[in-house]
């Protein structure tokens, strides 16, 4: 095989196996917890209290997120490589949009893994001295269930590159395949609507608690993106052969 057939192979490999892993990590995710039950709802202190006792299971949930994101971006980028030559800059524009779309999602997740429990270790041994009457405060502000926290606004930001990346991805993904069609219809529904949400938002026609639920709904589609070009990947290797 010539050099350019090797990397198309090896790019949508990855991103077969991408969509393969992250269907594997959502299951994964339903028997794991990334927050106390009834989350924002909970009270400081029973959070503390809940974070101390299941602090692995919450490392585990969250280090799970970590390699979804990943095997989401993964995708995502094996979409920019299907759209390389019909519309070049765009692919372009499309993968950096990703890679922004990684550091966003990064960051807090590796707060979650890393920083909020020793946080919570501060707060539960009673360890005081210099920088420990931080723990509290920086822990409320890292609350991964209030919408309104700094760990939200980061997660949101990652969202909203993905809302970017649908509507750069959605005309050129639309292909001769039926699977390429449903992804980017998808992708097109998922750009726009975040953005009008968003846009409802800002101008005060609804609340952040009223919208969140249409937000999370908007983004639990992109399930039928992994499946259908789960499919698209597998013919393209097919294909590259």
């Amino acid at each position: 095989m010539s050099t350019k057939i090797t990397l198309d192979y090896q790019i949508n490999r990855l991103g077969f196996w991408s969509a393969i892993l992250l269907i594997v990590s959502g299951v994964v995710s339903m028997y794991l917890p990334l927050d106390i039950p009834g989350g924002s709802t909970a009270e400081h202190a029973d959070r503390v209290a809940w974070l101390s006792t299941n602090r692995g299971a919450f490392i585990a949930g969250w280090a799970n997120q970590i390699v979804a994101m990943f095997c989401a971006s993964g995708v995502l980028f094996g979409i920019t490589w299907q759209i390389r030559e019909r519309n070049p800059l765009t692919a372009i524009l499309a993968a950096m949009v990703v890679l922004v779309s990684v550091i966003a999602y990064i960051i807090p997740k590796f707060m979650a893994v890393w920083t909020i429990p020793l946080l919570v270790e501060v707060l539960s041994s009673g360890v005081t001295g210099a920088g420990a009457e931080l723990a509290d405060p920086l822990l409320r502000i890292l609350n991964v269930s209030a919408h309104f926290s700094l760990y939200a606004a980061l997660e949101e930001l990652g969202f909203w590159m993905w809302a970017v990346f649908g509507l750069l991805v959605a005309v050129p993904l639309y292909g001769d395949s039926v699977a390429s069609k449903i992804a980017a219809v998808t992708l097109g529904y998922i750009g726009i609507s975040y953005h009008v949400l968003v846009a409802a938002l800002l101008v005060g026609i609804v609340d952040l608690p009223s919208i969140y639920g249409y937000l999370e709904f908007s983004f639990n589609i992109i399930v039928i993106v992994i499946i259908a070009m789960g499919f698209q990947f597998k013919a393209a290797l097919a294909a590259s052969r």
